[in-house]
């Protein structure tokens, strides 16, 4: 799959581009947009506190919200989660701050909120997971991997309608060529985490961004406000679905340059070393996330969604992610891009709709509706996004 990677690699890209501008625009219920299900009352006879709690209060398993990350409250309003900040070193004593969201180790994901994510156990190949060391401090000494959040961010759309390519595209955090946001603790018993990097070889003191100014020329673009006092950091949530259940998500790095740019994240490219385009075959480390290219646009349309519509009106491209926990056993917060594109037959027949269920995509393409990139075989393009999941709101 990775030979079409340079045929649509601007294409590609652009999927999360919109929701890194603002963290407002995320939870906003009043949007058009807004992922948030409709109250269980609207169209009957009696008020919302005449029904009972949702079955997911139950079993996670059944309908109804679920926090998926629990490590940090969530504001559903704001559309942020607030995490414990993490510091550590590289081994020339560089500060190293980050933050856990998943780990291949069921014990320490049930013990620290965090996403329980087996798959991560088949990224340790090539430069995929770096190397860390447990220190009588409880801190992490890292092998390598540096990050410079120096560089301003800076996206160009094209011209509407289609605003893809952008005109230019600048990350705002490039990590060295052994960056990867996976860790494997050597010595507590090989656990693999993901482990985003938000800011490195500062003090804790320029760290004071409680106000909710942070400095992106030293910390991550995802990243809302940070209270070093009390070791939190707020960032940032995006909008998708997986299964048809709408779901908020980080999207803290990405394998290529320009997917980095457009979503405020950092590129990882020792990401690249980690296979793609095998899904849930065996030892497969990612999961796919389905995404499109001229999908349905208009702020106040309810069926928009992808690439076009994000770079037009700056809000999620609402994209479709494989298996989260909860609803699946085949999650990986490292998701192998699949980039659709609706044939211009099925826009003449009205098919072209907003859709949020994996099956429904594939039955499309099956049926010859949706294609790669110009009509190109639809499938894996080559690239790895790491977008761990927070909150599934049904």
């Amino acid at each position: 799959m990775r030979l079409f990677h340079s045929l649509v690699l601007v294409t590609v890209v652009l999927l999360f581009f919109g929701v890194a501008a603002s963290a407002q625009e995320t939870g906003n219920a009043t949007e058009s947009d807004s992922v948030a299900p409709a109250p269980a009352s609207v169209g009957a006879d009696v008020p919302l506190t005449y029904f009972g709690p949702a079955p997911s209060t139950f079993d996670p398993r059944l309908v109804g919200p679920n926090q998926l990350l629990r490590a940090g409250p969530i504001d559903l309003d704001a559309g942020t989660i607030t995490l414990p900040l993490y510091e550590g070193q590289l081994v020339d004593g560089r500060k190293v701050w980050y933050i856990l969201t998943d780990t291949d180790d069921k014990g320490n994901a049930d013990a620290l909120g965090l996403n329980w994510a087996p798959k991560l156990t088949y990224t340790d190949v090539g430069r995929g997971a770096r190397t860390a060391t447990l220190e009588e401090n409880a801190t992490l000494t890292f092998e390598s991997g540096a990050v410079d959040f120096q560089p301003e961010r800076e996206v160009v759309p094209g011209p509407a309608p289609n605003a893809f390519p952008p005109t230019n595209a600048t990350p705002g955090s490039m990590g060295d060529e052994n960056y990867s946001p996976l860790v494997r603790v050597e010595n507590a018993g090989g656990a693999i985490y993901n482990a985003p990097m938000i800011a490195f070889d500062v003090d804790r003191a320029a760290l004071n961004f409680s106000n909710g100014t942070p400095d992106y020329g030293i910390v991550h673009d995802k990243v809302v406000s940070i209270d070093p006092t009390n070791n939190t950091v707020t960032i940032a949530l995006t909008q998708g679905f997986s299964f048809a259940k709408p779901v908020l998500y980080l999207s803290t790095d990405a394998s290529d340059t320009l997917a980095a740019a457009l979503e405020g994240a950092t590129y990882a490219p020792a990401l690249n070393d980690i296979p793609v385009g095998g899904d849930d075959s065996a030892f497969s480390g990612i999961e796919r996330i389905f995404v499109f290219i001229n999908g349905p646009t208009g702020p106040d349309n309810p069926q928009r969604q992808g690439l076009n519509s994000a770079l037009i009106d700056g809000r999620s491209p609402l994209n479709v992610f494989g298996g989260i926990p909860s609803v699946a056993n085949d999650y990986s917060p490292l998701w192998d891009m699949n980039l659709g594109e609706w044939t211009n037959a099925s826009i003449e027949n009205g098919y072209r709709s907003r859709l949020t269920e994996e099956f429904q995509i594939l039955g499309f393409v099956e049926d010859g509706w949706i294609t790669g990139p110009a009509g190109a075989p639809y499938g894996s393009v080559g690239i790895i996004v790491n977008c761990p999941i927070a909150h599934r709101f049904l």
